[in-house]
C-alpha cells in the first residue's frame, strides 16, 4: 500500500495540471488525498506518463474520481502482458561480454536480469513493486516463455519468473487457479499467471500423443495459456506474419484437444486469421486472442476481423485489446485503444473483451546501467534479437505508431484506462468485466 506522503504528492502533482484548471486539481479532494490510493506514486516517470494520458482524456473531476475509485475496487487481471522490467546490471553484463560470452549467452543474461533482478536487488525490487502498485493491477497473464516450440527454450522465461515469484512470495506469487487471483486481490498481494508463448513439442514425431506430452508437463509447471503459433508457420498452423494462411492443421486440432483436456487456454493472438477461425471452431472450451485489436478499425496482421472475433466469442472466450500504437491505427493513442474496446463491447458484448497491453514499464535505472556498456560492444548484445526466427513482421507491419511519450499508452496508466471507460459511458458492471472478471471467467472455465 502506498505511503500517505506518496498519495499527497500524487494529488499535489495533479493539481498543477492546466488541462483541468481547477483548484482541486484532479477532482480529488483533500479528503480523498488522505484515503488509500494504491496507484499513487512519487515516481516522476510514472507521473509524466499520467500527465500525457490526462491530456488525451481530459476527464472531468467527477469522471476522474469515479474512475480512480472504481479501479482501486475492481479486480484488475491483464489478459496478456509483462511485469515491470528491471534494469540490467551493467557491470556484470560488461564482465560477461569481456569474458567471451557468446551472443546467445548475452541475450539470455540480459533477459534474466530484466525479468528476475527484482528478486535479488533491493533497488530493483522497490522500483518493480512501486510500478506494479501504481498500475493498480492484481494479476498479469505473464509472458513466461520465449516464442517457439522447443521445450528447453520455453523453460527459460518460465524459470526466471518462477524464481522471482518464489523469492518474492510475500509480495507476489505464482497463480495457478482462479481462486489464487481472487485471494491475491483480497489480501492486497500481487500475482502472475503464466502463459507459455508457444506449445511445447518434443519434435521427435513418433506419434501425435507422444509429440504433445509436454503440454501436460508445462501445465504442471504452472502454464495456463499457450500460443498456437507465433507469426510464422509451425506444425499446428499458420502465424499472422505469413503471406498465406493455410489454417489449422490436423495436428493443430489434436493440440487444441490436449490443451482443452489438461486445462490450458488456447491463444491465437499471433495466429493467422484462418488459423484463428478454425481454432475457435475446434476448441471445446473458451479461448482467446489475448492481445490484439479489431480489424474493422485497423486492418493489421495482428488484428482480428469480425468473423474471427465472433467465432472466439462463440466459445465463450474473449479478445484482449493491446496498447501497441501502430496496431491500433487512427491516432494510435489511448483514445484509439478505447475505441477498439468500445467496438468489441458494442458489436460482440461486454463479456468478450479484456485488456492485454503487451507492453511493460521499464525501470528508471536501466538507461544508466546500459550506458556502462561500450557502444562497440553493445552491438553484439542486440544482434541476436534482431535476427530472431519468430520475428516475422512483413514490411510496414511495425513502426509508424506514436511513441509512448505522446500516446498515453504506458503500462502504469492502467488507472486511466478505467477513467476512459467511465468517460465512454460504460457501467461499473461492464468495466469490472473488462478490467478482469472476463479473463478470470475464461481461466475458471478452462481449469474446470
Amino acid at each position: 500500500m502506498s505511503h500517505p506522503a506518496s498519495r499527497r504528492s500524487f494529488v499535489k502533482s495533479l493539481a498543477g495540471l492546466p488541462l483541468l484548471g481547477a483548484a482541486a486539481g484532479f477532482g480529488i479532494s483533500v479528503r480523498a488525498a488522505d484515503e488509500k490510493l494504491p496507484f499513487a506514486t512519487d515516481n516522476e516517470k510514472i507521473t509524466k506518463a499520467r500527465e500525457v494520458g490526462l491530456g488525451i482524456l481530459k476527464p472531468t473531476p467527477r469522471e476522474l474520481e469515479h474512475g480512480l475509485r472504481l479501479h482501486a475496487e475492481s479486480l484488475v487481471f491483464e489478459s496478456y502482458g509483462f511485469a515491470p522490467r528491471c534494469a540490467i546490471d551493467g557491470d556484470a553484463f560488461v564482465a560477461a561480454m569481456r569474458s567471451g560470452a557468446a551472443e546467445v549467452e548475452l541475450s539470455d543474461l540480459r533477459e534474466e536480469m530484466m525479468m528476475a533482478r527484482c528478486a535479488t536487488n533491493a533497488a530493483e525490487r522497490k522500483e518493480f513493486l512501486d510500478a506494479f502498485r501504481a498500475a493498480g493491477v492484481t494479476c498479469i497473464f505473464q509472458n513466461a516463455g520465449e516464442e517457439g516450440n522447443d521445450p528447453m527454450r520455453l523453460l527459460k522465461r518460465l524459470a526466471h519468473f518462477t524464481s522471482a515469484t518464489d523469492a518474492m512470495r510475500e509480495e507476489m506469487f505464482k497463480a495457478v487457479s482462479p481462486d489464487d487471483v481472487v485471494a491475491a486481490k483480497k489480501s492486497g498481494r500481487l500475482c502472475l499467471c503464466f502463459t507459455g508463448n508457444g506449445t511445447p513439442l518434443v519434435q521427435q514425431w513418433n506419434s501425435v500423443r507422444d509429440e504433445l506430452r509436454h503440454v501436460r508437463l508445462f501445465h504442471q509447471l504452472g502454464i495456463r495459456m499457450m500460443h498456437l503459433t507465433y507469426n510464422r508457420r509451425n506444425p499446428l498452423g499458420d502465424g499472422c506474419g505469413e503471406a498465406t494462411d493455410g489454417g489449422l492443421s490436423d495436428f493443430g486440432r489434436a493440440a487444441i484437444e490436449e490443451m482443452n483436456r489438461v486445462g490450458v487456454i488456447v491463444d491465437v493472438a499471433h495466429s493467422g486469421w484462418r488459423t484463428s477461425l478454425e481454432a475457435a471452431k475446434a476448441s471445446k472450451k473458451p479461448m482467446v486472442a489475448s492481445h490484439t485489436v479489431a480489424a474493422a478499425l485497423n486492418r493489421h496482421i495482428r488484428a482480428k476481423p469480425d468473423e474471427v472475433i465472433r467465432a472466439i466469442c462463440d466459445t465463450a472466450g474473449l479478445v484482449g485489446i493491446c496498447c501497441i500504437s501502430n496496431f491500433l491505427g487512427g491516432k494510435g493513442d489511448l483514445s484509439a485503444m478505447l475505441d477498439h474496446i468500445d467496438y468489441v463491447v458494442k458489436t460482440f458484448g461486454a463479456d468478450h473483451v479484456a485488456i492485454g497491453t503487451d507492453i511493460a514499464y521499464i525501470s528508471r535505472n536501466d538507461a544508466a546501467e546500459r550506458a556502462k556498456i561500450p557502444k562497440q560492444e553493445s552491438r553484439a548484445a542486440v544482434s541476436l534479437a534482431q535476427a530472431r526466427w519468430e520475428a516475422l513482421w512483413p514490411r510496414g507491419s511495425l513502426g509508424g505508431g506514436r511513441a509512448e511519450s505522446e500516446s498515453g499508452l504506458s503500462w502504469t496508466n492502467w488507472p486511466l484506462f478505467t477513467v476512459g471507460l467511465v468517460q465512454r459511458g460504460h457501467s461499473d458492471e461492464v468495466i469490472r468485466k473488462i478490467l478482469g472478471e472476463n479473463i478470470l471467467r475464461v481461466l475458471r472455465a478452462n481449469c474446470a
